[in-house]
């Protein structure tokens, strides 16, 4: 079979690639080794890129794998690379195992930064001459040893994406009392008050009737919509026993602003007022790439047993159920849950540490609220921007998490520039549209009463009070003015 024959019989095929997708990878994979087999890569690829780019995002690993297979088969280089670097840190093993494959099958040594771990920089040591046995005599035999090897100098990095998936150097523990009096799930079943028979359903997988959580909508700022995930009052309990004994003593980085007592959107934003250059970035599905496993790693890095951590592990995650029926393996934190904020800061601590050392070198400032990352800079960094990024970028992957590179946005002082919904040229404000909108909200109110149309919430008295004193925690003199203004019109109403 030449190119040509294998174009001729793929061509109908594509008109239908979800039905026939058995069938095109099959024939892509045997015509793998002609010549020009670039020639038909470039014509699947071209007209297959949004199908593969939803097989993807699918929930169902065995859909993302299909999809690996199609990058590994039909894409050029280039943009394979970028997509395996993401497929090489998914959730399923699975996934992981078909993106190393085809790493491997596209020769592509730069997924990952190299491995500089301590593993990496020690030479593998010697191997003395030690008796065996001969596996078809029986008899004993004398098996040669080999030289010490010199430490590895290539090589992928998975030290933050397999975190938690390995057992970690005593050494690296920093065990916490709370958690190192947790050895077994009976431990766990004791701290919480509950027995086996009453904590096992509240682990059944699904968001439908019957399951512990439940699952709805609500729409996105920036459009779309969001699916939150929430637990049911009896596991939500069992959540916030593990939120207050656990978690809460648990030290989150400086550089973490989100969900930590006494940070805010404003001391995230007041961070960067002034600077020249700020770059922000965000973080695809923050919370679901979080799993069981990394949770698992978590809970035993502060001194909980194994058993003792998947029984926690499996009490703050969430399972969802397949439309086949099939439940998506592991876990994955849940938008909704009380101790998902708390998890996600002490699992992102060690790449906030990483990339505020990074900042510090090339003189900016590091914040981080959820997954809204802000870099900040006084003058041009002196090896240039995008050196800069490309190694952010490089850490975050390498700590498990996944960048949106359509959100990444590069702000400078000629435009307004806004963190975390705050204005930070000259000095932290609330932006002015939004002031204006309030203000003619507070007009409508003085003519026609203080109702849900003029206001356009359910709570009118609470959203008046509310923005009032947001105002007041950004710009302390307007906002004193606003909630005299919104006490006058509430006293009036009386």
């Amino acid at each position: 079979m030449d190119v040509a024959a294998l174009i001729s019989k793929l061509i109908p095929l594509l008109d239908d690639p979800a039905g026939n997708s058995d069938a095109i990878l099959g024939l892509l994979g045997r015509g793998r080794g002609l010549a020009d087999y670039e020639v038909a890569r470039f014509l699947i690829a071209k007209r297959t890129e949004s199908f593969v780019q939803s097989l993807l995002a699918s929930p169902d690993p065995k859909v993302r794998r299909m999809g690996v297979r199609w990058v590994e088969l039909t894409f050029a280089r280039s943009p394979a690379a970028r997509i395996l670097r993401d497929a090489t840190k998914d959730r399923a093993k699975l996934v992981r195992r078909a993106a190393f494959h085809a790493t491997r099958a596209l020769r592509l040594d730069d997924v990952a930064l190299p491995d500089m771990s301590l593993a990496g920089r020690q030479p593998i040591p010697a191997m003395r001459d030690r008796p065996g046995i001969d596996p078809f005599t029986g008899n004993t035999i004398i098996l040669k040893g080999r030289p010490a090897l010199p430490p590895k100098h290539r090589g992928f990095n998975p030290t933050g994406w397999r975190f938690g998936l390995y057992p970690a150097w005593r050494r690296q523990r920093r065990p916490a009392p709370a958690l190192s009096a947790l050895v077994t799930s009976e431990d766990v079943q004791r701290l919480l008050g509950v027995t086996e028979a009453i904590l096992t359903p509240l682990l059944r997988p699904g968001a439908g009737p019957g399951c512990p959580y439940v699952a709805f909508e609500i729409p996105k700022a920036t459009g779309g919509i969001r699916v939150v995930h929430a637990p049911r009052a009896p596991l939500k309990r069992l959540q916030r026993v593990v939120l207050r004994e656990l978690l809460d003593s648990l030290e989150v980085h400086p550089a973490a602003h989100g969900f930590v007592p006494g940070r805010s959107t404003v001391t995230n934003a007041q961070a960067h007022v002034g600077a020249r250059i700020v770059v922000k970035m965000d973080l695809v599905d923050f919370f679901p790439t979080v799993h069981f496993g990394r949770l698992t790693g978590l809970f035993e890095h502060y001194g909980a047993g194994k058993e003792a951590a998947k029984t926690l592990a499996a009490i703050v995650t969430y399972r969802p159920k397949l439309p086949d029926g099939r439940v998506a393996w592991p876990s994955v934190l849940p938008q909704g849950a009380p101790t998902s904020p708390a998890l996600s800061n002490l699992v992102c601590r060690r790449m906030d540490a990483r990339l505020t050392a990074l900042a510090t070198k090339a003189g900016a400032t590091y914040t981080r609220y959820a997954d809204d990352l802000t870099f900040s800079f006084g003058e041009e960094p002196s090896q240039g921007l995008g050196h800069f990024l490309w190694w952010v970028n490089q850490i975050i992957g390498q700590e498990g998490f996944v960048e949106n590179l359509k959100k990444r946005r590069v702000l400078r002082p000629g435009g307004r520039v806004r963190v975390t919904g705050l204005v930070t040229n000259d000095a932290l404000a609330v932006p002015r549209e939004a002031r204006r909108r309030f203000r003619a909200v507070l007009h409508h109110c003085q003519r026609f009463g203080v109702t849900k149309e003029a206001t356009r919430h359910e709570e009118p008295k609470a959203y008046l009070l509310g923005f009032a004193a947001y105002v007041a925690m950004v710009q302390p003199d307007l906002g004193a003015k606003l909630r005299a203004e919104v006490k006058r019109l509430l006293a009036r109403r009386t």
